[in-house]
């Protein structure tokens, strides 16, 4: 596909250029404004694109390693995508996603029926914080408006559906949509076909 752009978002794209190249060394277009924090945290592969207006927290929660968001080959990200980090998330190479996605490891409270379980009766930035790493495979399409949550593994080829809301883990080469998110299709390798699931 091939963009045909304004003269301004020329100028723009030509302004987020230069702030790629000075503080983005190998990713490919950093498109201001974008919000970042917790930069140390971050670890991108060649190629690495985002929208206008993302925001991706990596916050230093005492858990996960030194790089908590790892961000594979030639990962293009749309506008206004939201990713929060207190572990780690991994996302492989050449995935895409839409605008306004929400991807997240991290959550204010435990709600289960155990011992260190969130109380209602405690304000929301009160509770505790509890985090389960986040996997996106490789060849991954992410629709629009979609929603990853914490403990959530992708696996390779799968494309997420507009809106859909994913809450357990994704085996390889399915189209999933829903909220919660279910699985429609899965790509068959031998006959190389997108089966349905009935």
């Amino acid at each position: 596909m091939v963009n045909s752009y304004g003269l301004g978002e020329i100028f723009t794209n030509a302004m987020s250029l230069v702030y790629t190249k000075l503080f983005f060394k190998g990713a490919r277009l950093i498109r201001r404004p974008i919000y970042i924090r917790g930069k140390k945290f971050l670890q991108f592969a060649e190629g690495f694109t985002t929208g206008y207006n993302c925001r991706i927290e990596m916050f230093d929660t005492g858990v996960g390693e030194s790089k908590k968001l790892l961000l594979g080959k030639n990962c293009k990200i749309g506008d206004y995508v939201h990713i929060a980090v207190g572990e780690k998330v991994t996302i492989g190479n050449n995935c895409l996603f839409a605008s306004k996605i929400y991807i997240s490891d991290i959550s204010h409270g435990k709600y289960s029926n155990t011992a260190d379980a969130s109380s209602p009766e405690t304000p929301p930035d009160e509770r505790k914080l509890f985090t389960r790493p986040v996997s996106i495979g490789n060849n991954v399409w992410i629709g629009e408006n979609a929603c990853i949550l914490p403990g959530v593994t992708i696996e390779d080829g799968c494309i997420i559906g507009a809106n859909s809301v994913v809450n357990k883990d994704i085996p390889r080469n399915c189209v999933v949509v829903g909220a919660p998110a279910y699985v429609v299709k899965i790509y068959d390798d031998q006959t190389k076909q997108w089966l349905k699931i009935k």
